[in-house]
């Protein structure tokens, strides 16, 4: 018997998320909708022409793999979290944060010259987001943050792919994969962003090794991988790199492969306000779904769902009361069918 239902390992950010235009983009030479990773200063510069302008602002604790392991707890889930902070305000506010989930957080904290991690998320009018992130300690994340002993009692392995643009979080998450591999622990894949399959494809498939057992991507991802213009090549392409794949559609829903077979996942219909978190809301709830012995239909219908009330209000996350609400409308429309 496991003690832990996923065993997350990834960045720990504290996001800075600001609703700015198109125009604000251009102004800054911003490349709309991708995460592009910056020096402090850059994220300064931005900060200080938002005080200026006054323009809306929220913080919260974020980081991909932190915003799924987040969701599953709150859905129920019991999990275990390795990262890297500093002992700063910053990494205190992440730490509590995820611990108010109830997720068992173990950040190797130090005093160090590097602060912890933070994202500028702005938001445009058509609820893309765009991320300048500056990773400060948390590109240093290496093997000793890893808690074996954790790892060897968790189903699930959750690894964020965006551990490939460090060299030490990269060996990080490869001998995590390992370990998980030599203790009946499934191991999960996120591509995270379309810029690590775009400019980091080679050490991502350094981090897939011989392959994983479930991959998350969205179809942008899934088409850059696999180099195609078509879901279906995109999805052959997939098998030959993981045993199960969930690839989100946006307003379309998802394409989810059991290793048996395909389904076309609808999702509600929904307005979006803001897309930061979405794809991580929807593998936390897929992932809460699998541990609780549903199927894959059954579980990208919860995930669509989730990921629908995420888009449908500013932030990465949902409050921690908002979970149960998802729940339970999941288990009257969704899980009792």
């Amino acid at each position: 018997m496991k003690n832990f239902d996923i065993y997350g390992i990834g960045a720990a950010l504290v996001d800075i998320e600001l609703e700015v235009s198109d125009s604000f983009l251009l102004e800054h030479h911003i490349e709309k909708g991708q995460m592009t990773l910056v020096p402090p200063e850059n994220q300064t510069k931005v900060l200080s022409t938002i005080g200026e302008q006054q323009i809306k602002t929220k913080r919260a604790s974020g980081g991909s793999a932190a915003n799924t392991i987040f969701a599953a707890s709150n859905f129920g889930s019991k999990n275990f979290y390795s990262c890297k902070t500093a002992k700063d305000e910053a990494g205190h506010f992440f730490v509590n944060d995820m611990q108010t989930a109830g997720v068992q957080c173990s950040p190797s904290q130090h005093h160090d010259e590097l602060p912890t991690g933070t994202c500028v998320v702005m938001i445009t009018p058509d609820a893309e987001r765009t991320m300048n992130t500056y990773l400060a300690i948390s590109e240093t994340l290496s093997e000793n943050e890893l808690d074996r002993d954790a790892l060897k009692q968790s189903r699930f392995l959750y690894m964020e792919g965006y551990l490939c643009t460090s060299d030490t979080g990269r060996h990080a998450a490869i001998q995590a994969k390992t370990f998980a591999e030599q203790h009946a622990c499934k191991t999960v894949l996120t591509f995270s962003d379309p810029a690590m399959v775009k400019f980091f494809k080679p050490q991502l498939s350094e981090m897939l090794g011989q392959g994983v057992d479930l991959l998350f991507c969205n179809e942008e991802e899934a088409m850059s991988w696999s180099e195609t213009n078509s879901i279906e090549d995109a999805s052959e392409a997939l098998k030959l790199i993981c045993n199960q794949f969930a690839i989100t559609l946006g307003s379309k829903g998802a394409l989810v492969f059991d290793g048996n077979n395909s389904f076309n996942i609808q999702s509600e219909q929904v307005k979006a306000v803001d897309t930061n978190g979405a794809g991580d809301m929807f593998a936390g709830a897929f992932l809460y779904a699998l541990c609780e012995g549903y199927d894959f239909q059954k579980a990208g219908t919860f995930a669509c769902l989730s990921a629908g009330h995420v888009v449908s209000q500013f932030g990465p996350r949902l409050a921690i009361p908002q979970h149960a609400t998802v729940l339970e409308k999941a288990n009257t429309d969704i899980f009792s069918k």
